[in-house]
């Protein structure tokens, strides 16, 4: 089936208006594998243990923010292939939230889709992406990177067929594996589709336009080593902001890969955070801030034969024991789509009160044709590691445009000068908790804060919906904090929405009906709320 697109989208948004979040509903369902038939069988309404992947779907997402989803795959009585444990585990999670990944599917095409004469070369450029990925997997069938790969193109095939097995029971429409593909790869797509436009149409330009930063970080020990905190908010389109938070415990035979026990915000349909705020079962922890580049002639090496930064991430994340081990991991087959500066905390490195060990942070940069990493455990010793939208790494800002941007159009464009930079470096000092970090991570006083200027996204967490001159509905949407006990827990605390922070008002969608946002709430204006699986634990 082809993906839904023009009239047909149109068509579903309104349909999918008038069902969605009509109640808050709790979904339990297991999976059961018949070997002989090679067939699925799903009992709902029951979460069985003996099952070989079972879990359950909260849709609270109008009532706190956020739906969570949680599925334990492989510890059923019948131990089957990892590949089956993935296909199950993604044959569930489609099952459960193929209504929400519809509504997400209808609000982020027209988004990422400007132009229709990109869908083909888009198409095409998928679909050999993925037929590589597969060969490669029948080739290198002794390599753990690629045995690992498998288990995600499985997992990927699950969450297809499970999303069209519930849109077949309700005589619905369903999504293609292009749509599929495309949810994943939203990330990669912020680079590839222009990389893609600019061939079919023989554009030369060697430095795009400036483009909205996506995401605040901070990661803060405080000043006696008595905690760890760790923290990031995202920027986005705020139509992006059907939000499922994800808690996954998948057993695993084979003893290369580190864990398969993860806690990660996310959306409906991807297998990844896309946020990438991961608590991870093998003591790492992991956040990103997404990096522009300016100097679009890096992207002529760009190709097909190459892993998307989606399946980099979640490979890295499954194999990796420390933070060099997951550069090293995520820096094969680098595709240089979402490019982004990765921060790896290795919590197996930090003993509260007495050290931190080199390896505790391992940031992570990358372009296209290069990814560079270093340790930068001494910043944490120091206090404090801030993130926002600039390359750390001084020959990644270089060959990114960064330094030429900064020369032509100011100190915005700056490592140490640019607004959050500096509001980081003078407010992080005050974190001493929860509540503080909280705090920050949503802060927005761009009305009286000198280093802000008067606009409301040169500060942590941006409200592009405030901007006096060609407001949209886009900027900051969320919060995420744990600490480093929470974390070992998988523990966090969330909170959905533009920040309110300050006597700001609250973000509605009634000034911008004409952006699609089916299924999301008319008003943001949650609170945190925390986070934690209920059927695995440490």
């Amino acid at each position: 089936m082809e993906a839904l697109c023009g009239q047909n989208l149109i068509i579903l948004q309104c349909v999918l208006a008038a069902t969605c979040h009509a109640m808050h509903e709790i979904q339990k369902a297991t999976a059961f594998w018949d070997a002989t038939q090679k067939a699925v069988y799903v009992r709902k309404g029951i979460m069985d243990s003996s099952g070989d992947a079972y879990g359950y779907f909260n849709d609270s997402l109008s009532i706190t923010g956020w739906s969570v989803l949680e599925i334990r795959a492989g510890y059923g009585k019948t131990i089957q292939s990892d590949a089956v444990t993935f296909f199950l585990a993604g044959y569930l999670e489609g099952y459960l939230t193929a209504q929400q990944m519809l509504s997400h599917y209808v609000n982020m095409y027209p988004q990422l889709i400007k132009d229709k004469r990109v869908l083909v070369p888009l198409r095409n450029f998928l679909r050999q992406q993925d037929a590589w990925t597969r060969e490669q997997v029948k080739l290198n069938k002794n390599d753990p990177l690629w045995q690992h790969a498998g288990l995600i193109s499985a997992q990927l095939d699950g969450l297809q067929a499970g999303a069209a097995a519930w849109a077949k029971s309700q005589q619905r429409e369903f999504l293609s594996m292009f749509a599929i593909q495309f949810l994943n790869a939203v990330g990669d797509l912020l680079d590839l589709i222009p990389t893609l436009r600019s061939r079919k149409f023989n554009l030369s330009e060697l430095f795009s336009k400036p483009t909205m930063g996506h995401c605040s970080a901070l990661i803060k020990m405080l000043p006696g080593y008595e905690n760890l905190l760790f923290a990031h908010s995202s920027w986005y389109t705020y139509a992006a902001s059907l939000r499922i938070y994800k808690h996954w415990d998948f057993r695993l035979s084979t003893a290369a890969v580190a864990t398969g026990k993860m806690s990660f915000s996310s959306y409906p349909g991807l297998l990844t955070s896309l946020d990438d705020f991961y608590l991870l079962g093998s003591g790492l922890l992991l956040t990103q801030t997404t990096n522009s580049v300016f100097n679009s002639s890096l992207f002529s090496t760009l190709t097909a034969r190459s892993l998307l930064a989606w399946q980099r991430v979640r490979l890295a994340n499954a194999m990796a024991r420390t933070g060099k081990q997951w550069s090293d991991i995520f820096s094969r087959y680098n595709s240089g789509t979402y490019n982004c500066q990765y921060m790896v905390v290795d919590l197996n490195r930090v003993t509260l009160g007495r050290k931190i060990e080199e390896g505790a942070l391992t940031v992570v940069e990358q372009i296209p044709g290069l990814v560079m990493s270093s340790d930068q455990t001494q910043a944490l010793r120091q206090g404090y590691w801030a993130s926002y939208n600039i390359p750390f790494h001084s020959k990644i800002y270089n060959l990114s445009g960064y330094e030429a941007m900064w020369r032509q159009l100011g100190e915005d464009y700056s490592y140490d000068l640019c607004p959050r930079a500096k509001i980081f470096r003078r407010d992080q000092g005050r974190v001493l908790g929860w509540a503080s970090m909280k705090h920050i991570m949503r802060y927005n006083n761009y009305k009286r804060d000198p280093y802000a200027k008067g606009h409301p996204c040169k500060t942590i967490c941006c409200r592009n919906d405030l901007r006096i001159r060609r407001p949209r509905p886009g900027g900051c949407y969320d919060t995420k904090v744990t600490d480093y006990h929470q974390a070992q827990r998988f523990v966090s605390e969330a909170v959905s929405g533009p920040t309110t922070q300050g006597g700001l008002s609250p973000f509605s969608w009634s000034s911008f009906n004409r952006t699609s946002h089916v299924g999301l709430p008319q008003t943001y204006n949650f609170s945190f709320v925390t986070m934690q699986p209920l059927l695995f634990s440490p």
